[in-house]
């Protein structure tokens, strides 16, 4: 139930069809390797497969922080030269303050009930459920740019990180190394998605196939 406030579940094997499902929306729309695109989200189960939608067509992902404000959602785009965004309810104000002034921007995609689905963007559930959950067609090399992160911007503006697919893949090996994760274990992770920190911890439970709870 996507409006269920809280305890949904989802299978790995789920998560894997719905990453390849958003992938091929946004193939679909024209999205080429090397574009940048963006996701503005609290944490919640969609969060993860729209992020591995991205890496899976070979564009970047652009995690924003959900305390930015209209002017800094917007410099951040227009510095990674984001062409899609991604974003929930919370974010709808601040995004209706700035849609006019990034007109580079080609989709957006709301992430919540259809009907409170802004004018000028589409449904994420909805244009997904018609979507191929097959693998995409991308061939990805380690040496690929894969994430634009931003700086927290507390001395000023927030400050662009790139990141190649071969460092996530690291991230993973590590973190599930230091944790020492089994299939067996649940691990909770409380911090924002969108924060590297939280990210890198959740990969652990993405090698070790073990259940994560956000």
């Amino acid at each position: 139930t996507p409006d269920a406030p809280y305890r949904r579940e989802l299978s790995w094997i789920d998560f894997d069809r719905r990453a390849n499902r958003f992938a091929n929306l946004l193939l679909s729309r024209g999205l080429k390797k090397g574009s940048k695109v963006a996701i503005l989200l609290m944490n919640c189960l969609e969060w993860l497969p729209i992020y591995f939608g991205i890496l899976k067509t070979g564009a970047l992902v652009v995690p924003m922080n959900y305390r930015y404000s209209s002017d800094e959602i917007k410099y951040c785009v227009d510095l990674a030269d984001v062409r899609m965004l991604v974003f929930g309810p919370e974010f709808i104000e601040r995004v209706d303050c700035i849609v006019d002034e990034i007109p580079q921007i080609d989709n957006f995609f709301y992430v919540g009930k259809k009907s409170d689905t802004p004018d000028y963007a589409d449904n994420y559930a909805e244009m997904t459920y018609y979507c191929s959950s097959t693998v995409p067609p991308v061939e990805l090399k380690d040496s690929d740019d894969a994430a634009i992160y931003f700086s927290s911007g507390t001395t000023g503006f927030p400050k662009a990180i790139l990141h190649r697919h071969k460092a996530l893949v690291t991230a993973c090996k590590v973190e599930q190394k230091h944790h020492s994760q089994t299939r067996e274990d649940v691990f909770l992770c409380i911090p924002p998605l969108y924060h590297t920190g939280a990210k890198m911890h959740w990969f652990g439970s993405l090698l070790s196939g073990s259940k994560a709870v956000i």
